[in-house]
């Protein structure tokens, strides 16, 4: 008798979407503790952004030479496999989400488009979801981000991560967040030049949060090593500093920094140009919360809200990771396990059993708290609006400049941004105001708000025909 002919296959089913740190995490939880799961990712590979590897034609002889935290990742995949190997989890790949239905039946249909076409339809029945569906880049525009050579901080440390590239060889990491420091250091350690690490937060804002910082101590050290890494490296940091412009023809060429004041606005006279041919750039992230939106689940903010357990208010759906905050990897591995423990004992009908998942909490506890002050330091320049000019482009998909969403809050009265979406278009096209809605939102004097959308992302017309015809329970 083997390990597979000991699954029960009448066992409750949980469908996990992303196999990132938080969705791995549930997923080897619930499936130790007796729940047939099927673990859903739009990837070739499990891990998510954060565990992103080179592919295996590349033979990349020290893989975790690019990342931290290798051997909680090598624990993952371990028990991601030895599950697999015995049928209790079911993992598929490139699998891309777009939308998940409650049938009138009861439970839940996750409904997928297959492959890097996405035009196949397939769709997965289970009793209960998980959502460990991850973040994505905040960007914010300014003259010159849209040169070839001007991509995001997250953009440059996949490309490093998944193919070993690098875009070219004199680079500027600039923006705000913890992000630039991996970056930064990844980039030189692959031999790029890195010019400048600009940062617009003041070091100052640190001293304030001393509490939460110093109860993280194995945070603080991570950051230490990676100043450490910067000066052996030789990288020049430039603490309240922003990229004014990008220049360049037919590619990016230089940059111009220049110092920021107390109030966020740039201060005269201290513009410097840096040449480079890679500005990689980052303001921080913002949660994945398209399919719980649309399960109906709610929100905190930008968030999806979740009780102690990890459950969403929507029964039958719990969720995990970044889409409930953004707060890093450790986070994310103390909330998919809490998810995880939780999703099988009420599958199960057997009572949770938080002494279980103590550990997991505490530490879910202090990272919350710890993130909860760098968000208070890493915060976008105050006046970063100021430095849009007119005739930059703010949403590329539809090619909507500063001056037209200016033009419809001034002269038009648009006061939010969908408003300022039905005038100028923008947030209308392929991405659906992912990666313009923080620039709309400024320039229009509003908060960033959830925009509600039917589906996770694009669907052909063909599919949403036939979408019932192809269900995998």
């Amino acid at each position: 008798m083997t390990d597979r002919d000991l699954v029960d296959h009448g066992a409750p089913h949980l469908a996990v979407i992303g196999a990132g740190p938080a969705g791995l995490a549930a997923a080897v939880a619930a499936a130790a503790r007796g729940v047939r799961v099927t673990l859903i990712d739009s990837a070739a590979e499990a891990g998510g952004q954060f565990y992103r590897q080179p592919a295996p034609a590349l033979r990349a002889r020290r893989p975790q030479a690019l990342h931290h935290q290798w051997r909680a990742w090598e624990r993952l995949r371990d028990g991601l496999a030895a599950h697999v190997e015995a049928g209790r989890v079911r993992h598929l790949t490139e699998h891309h989400v777009w939308f998940v239905e409650r049938p009138p039946g009861g439970g839940f249909t996750v409904h997928a488009l297959l492959g890097p076409e996405q035009r196949d339809p397939a769709a997965v029945r289970a009793d209960a979801v998980l959502l460990a569906t991850g973040g994505y880049e905040k960007v914010l525009p300014f003259p010159g981000w849209t040169l070839p050579g001007v991509v995001t901080a997250g953009g440059a440390q996949a490309m490093l991560k998944g193919s070993l590239a690098v875009s070219g060889r004199t680079a500027v990491v600039a923006g705000t967040g913890p992000l630039l420091l991996p970056v930064a250091t990844g980039l030189a350690a692959a031999g790029v030049e890195v010019a400048a690490l600009v940062e617009s937060a003041d070091p100052k804002a640190f001293l304030r949060r001393t509490r939460a910082l110093v109860a993280q101590p194995a945070k603080v050290a991570e950051g230490a090593q990676y100043a450490a890494e910067l000066l052996r490296h030789r990288v020049r940091p430039l603490a309240r500093h922003t990229v004014v412009e990008a220049h360049g023809t037919e590619r990016l060429e230089a940059v111009t920094v220049a110092a920021l004041d107390v109030d966020g606005r740039v201060r005269p006279g201290t513009g410097r140009r840096i040449p480079c041919d890679t500005l990689a750039v980052g303001h921080g992230m913002l949660p994945h919360t398209d399919l719980a939106e649309t399960l109906g689940c709610g929100l905190d903010g930008l968030a999806v809200r979740v009780d102690d357990e990890q459950r969403t208010d929507v029964p039958g759906v719990w969720a995990a990771g970044e889409t409930t905050g953004i707060g890093g990897a450790a986070l994310s591995l103390a909330e998919g396990h809490i998810a995880g423990r939780s999703a099988a004992g009420r599958l199960r009908g057997t009572r949770p059993d938080p002494d279980g998942w103590a550990a997991a909490a505490k530490a879910r506890s202090r990272l919350r708290a710890f993130f909860t002050a760098l968000d208070s330091v890493y915060a976008p320049p105050a006046r970063w609006t100021d430095r849009i000019t007119d005739d930059t482009v703010v949403c590329r998909c539809e090619e909507v400049t500063g001056g037209a969403i200016r033009a419809a809050v001034v002269e038009l009265g648009a006061g939010d941004a969908r408003t300022v979406k039905l005038l100028t278009r923008a947030g209308m096209g392929w991405c659906q105001g992912r990666v313009c809605g923080p620039a709309v939102a400024g320039l229009a004097g509003c908060e960033l708000a959830v925009s509600r959308r039917p589906f996770a992302r694009p669907v052909p017309l063909g599919v949403l025909a036939r979408a019932g015809e192809s269900e995998d329970g």
